[in-house]
């Protein structure tokens, strides 16, 4: 499954590729610390939007910037690794700065896909996908499925008792 992680100046010439053979492209991004359903169902979801499903996947240092200093729990080969295991993912890569424009300035998706905590007009590189003819799409939370709850269900479980 290691095959699937790509550097973003080879995925860029791979989605060039794919788009000229009539493919459609799904981007979507996020930290994936302690993978959880809700991603997985996430995942699923955006995968039925298109015939590829590419997933950028925020470096530990911008995870760090985005989360705090104690995340991510997962380092980011574990966190590329455990998301290329999974079928509907084509393409993983790993992006480094704080939010995904440059990315999705280079690959050019037809679908650019964020969860339900975001709003249509608040995505990052939306405008730059539906300039050139694609769509934004937010999909729906799965309640109480978040890597925060699970975080704090673990401490909760394992704090010392006195």
């Amino acid at each position: 499954m290691r095959q699937k992680i790509k550097e973003r100046k080879k995925l860029t010439k791979i989605v060039k590729v794919l788009k000229g053979k009539g493919k459609r492209i799904v981007f979507t991004n996020g930290c994936f610390d302690l993978l959880h359903l809700g991603h997985v169902r996430y995942l699923e979801k955006a995968k039925t939007l298109g015939d590829i499903l590419i997933v950028g996947i925020n470096s530990d240092s911008s995870v760090r910037k985005l989360k705090g200093p104690k995340r991510p729990l997962v380092p980011i080969k574990e966190r590329a690794e455990i998301l290329s295991g999974l079928e509907c993912v084509d393409y993983v890569t790993i992006f480094k700065e704080s939010n995904p424009l440059n990315l999705i300035t280079s690959l050019k998706p037809n679908v650019l896909v964020k969860g339900g905590d975001w709003t249509k007009e608040q995505v990052i590189g939306g405008d730059v996908v539906e300039r050139l003819g694609g769509k934004v799409v937010i999909l729906p939370f799965v309640k109480g499925a978040s890597t925060s709850n699970l975080i704090q269900t673990i401490l909760r479980r394992y704090e010392k008792r006195n």
